[in-house]
């Protein structure tokens, strides 16, 4: 099992970390709001509340805050993070779900990626599941991208773990097409299904 930090106190950290304490994992909390951390930590039951700015317990390190103000979390952080494996579960379109708000040809993981100490290598996941069905169970496929075969290896791991099934789509570079999966979502969520409680899987099949 693997000792997980997760920055930041959202939903998604919060359905994240039910799914990894479940799983056995070790989890660490982290917030700006140290009160608000060691609230949702007790809440959870079994978790730890860390210290914003110090180095994280996890090998495993969820960057879990909006696009807007990643990058510059983990500059921030700086070399707390070296060695770390960062997992970045953010989603870059615009207000309306309507486009991307990265370069051009550009991911917001591989900008994180910039932002991090060169030992640290960042793994892009879980952004194409919404927060709430991923708390509410089931063995739901999770998408990755990463350049780094042994933190892939690792985040793989720990996808496992959380009773979810990890696909490996390739290296950091696909992460710009992962983070376009988040408009698609959208759009289907509002039109096509009209709802909010879908999830991407992909179904092998087998050869006629």
């Amino acid at each position: 099992m693997s000792n997980v930090s997760i920055i930041g106190l959202g939903n998604m950290a919060t359905a994240i970390a039910a799914r990894a304490l479940a799983g056995g994992n070790a989890v660490e909390l982290i917030g700006r709001d140290q009160a608000k951390a060691e609230e949702s930590a007790a809440a959870l039951g079994g978790a730890t509340a860390g210290t914003a700015g110090a180095v994280p317990a996890g090998d495993i390190v969820i960057l879990a805050v909006p696009y807007a103000s990643a990058a510059a979390v983990v500059g921030e952080y700086g070399d707390a993070l070296a060695g770390k494996v960062i997992i970045d579960i953010s989603n870059t379109f615009n207000a309306d779900a309507s486009g991307l708000v990265t370069p051009d040809g550009i991911a917001g993981a591989q900008q994180i990626a910039k932002a991090a100490p060169a030992s640290a290598h960042v793994v892009k996941a879980f952004n194409t599941i919404f927060g709430h069905v991923l708390a509410q169970g089931g063995r739901l496929d999770v998408f990755f991208a990463g350049d780094d075969a042994r933190a892939k290896a690792a985040v793989s791991e720990f996808i496992e773990s959380l009773g979810l099934r990890p696909l490996d789509v390739g290296g950091l570079e696909m992460s710009r097409w992962l983070e376009s999966v988040g408009p698609l979502l959208m759009g289907l969520a509002r039109n096509g299904v009209g709802n909010f409680n879908i999830a991407l899987r992909v179904d092998i099949l087998e050869e006629q």
